[in-house]
Formats: structure tokens, sequence, C-alpha cells
């Protein structure tokens, strides 16, 4: 079972333990009538918010509400705006790489607001992030005109100073995904020696730049309108 905690200003009830299909049923209640709604999903690098927002986008798609198309949700991540390598070099950057200021947050911001206020019959496409290069790559992901909730997920989406403000601005709602410290850990090393990192190399990454980048997110928590224990998501 998935839970969640209420947090500040939240109107869950404190008492009670929501299933994954209650996670979809709130998702799905923030489909907007005109332009969509923007979910967003934080946590800690490794806590699963790419797993959940996966998982929820496959079972509202596959659930459309009536006439609409398994399109109505869309999945686009803020890891589609991390600076190109080459920048992050001359930056002097690269080292950092996931950090707050290595990311283009304000045109992040501004492709959230143009997803709000759509242009009839227009296809918005936004960036994705190839694991395989470790390399941003533009109009990746289209999101067409039928398209009635955005899904997104990053790390920074709660943070408190801009341009990220301007990002949590475009949101509807925010929930902060948590796991077990050490498995949380244990599986950012993991991938990063999927994509080509040595096990020595991974492990002083996590250790080093994704404990420092998870020490800020975890500072934002408190701002969350929903905190996410998402260990039991399915995988899709």
């Amino acid at each position: 079972m998935t839970g969640i905690t209420p947090v500040a200003g939240s109107l869950v009830d404190p008492d009670r333990r929501d299933s994954f299909a209650d996670l979809v049923s709130r998702a799905r209640a923030l489909a907007g009538a005109g332009g969509p709604a923007l979910l967003g999903i934080t946590g800690a690098p490794g806590a699963g918010k790419t797993t959940l927002a996966v998982a929820l986008v496959a079972a509202l798609a596959a659930d459309p509400p009536a006439g609409e198309p398994s399109d109505w949700v869309v999945h686009v991540p803020m890891d589609g705006f991390h600076l190109a390598d080459i920048e992050l070099r001359r930056l002097d950057r690269l080292g950092r790489k996931g950090a707050p200021d290595t990311f283009d947050a304000a045109g992040y911001a501004a492709l959230l607001r143009r997803l709000r206020t759509p242009i009839t019959d227009e296809t918005v496409y936004a960036p994705a992030f190839d694991r395989e290069i470790e390399q941003p790559v533009a109009g990746s992901i289209p999101v067409g005109p039928q398209c009635r909730l955005v899904i997104t997920e990053g790390n920074y989406l709660l943070v408190d100073e801009e341009p990220w403000r301007r990002v949590r601005r475009e949101l509807d709602a925010v929930w902060y995904c948590t796991e077990d410290d050490e498995l949380r850990r244990d599986r950012l090393v993991q991938r990063h020696i999927q994509f080509g990192k040595e096990p020595e190399a991974a492990v002083a990454w996590v250790t080093g730049t994704d404990e420092r980048n998870a020490e800020l997110v975890a500072s934002t928590a408190t701002r969350a309108d929903l905190i996410v224990t998402s260990r039991d998501v399915p995988t899709v």
C-alpha cells in the first residue's frame, strides 16, 4: 500500500492510508476542463519520482475520461532541461551536474506556462533526457491540444528561490516522493553503474554530488501538498 502523509495545509485525513488507486483518483481529479492541469512530483534523487509519474500516466491513459483519447495525460520530466555538457564545461559546473544551477529552470517554467495556455490545435514539444548519452534531447515529447493533465517530475519543484519559484507557480499541486535513504542511495549507485560509471566512481558521486542535492530537496518537503511513500508503486 502506498502511504500518503499530510503536510501543513493539506486536506488529507491524517489517519488515512491511501492506495495507488487513490493516487490515480487524486491525479484524475486535477484534470482541467480547459487547458491542462499540471501535477508536479518531487523528491530526492532516487526516491522514485519517475516510477510514480510513469505508473500514474499508464493507469490514467488506460482509463481515460469518456470521449477522451489515451494521450489526454502526458509525462513531461524536468530532466529534459539539464544544460548540455558542453555548456556545463563552459560554466565549470560539469562536476556538479544535477545541482539546481545545472538546469535551465527559467526555460522549464516557460514551457509549463505554455502548456497551461495552449493554442488551439497546436502540439507543444517538450525535451526529454536520454540516459544512454546523459544529454537532453529537444523536441522529444509531444503534448497535443487534447491533453488535459500533464504530470511533471524533478528534484527542485519546491525550491523557494528564483527561477524555481516560477516553476512552482505553474503547478496545480506538488507531491513529495520519499523513500528509505539506504535504498534510495543503492538505487542511485546501480543507476550510475548502469549508465557507464565505474562502481567506485558511482559511490563517490552518490555520496557527494547526489547527497548534497538530496539534502537541499529534503528541506523543501514541508511545501508539498502531499508526501507519498512510493516503494510499492507498480513498475510499468
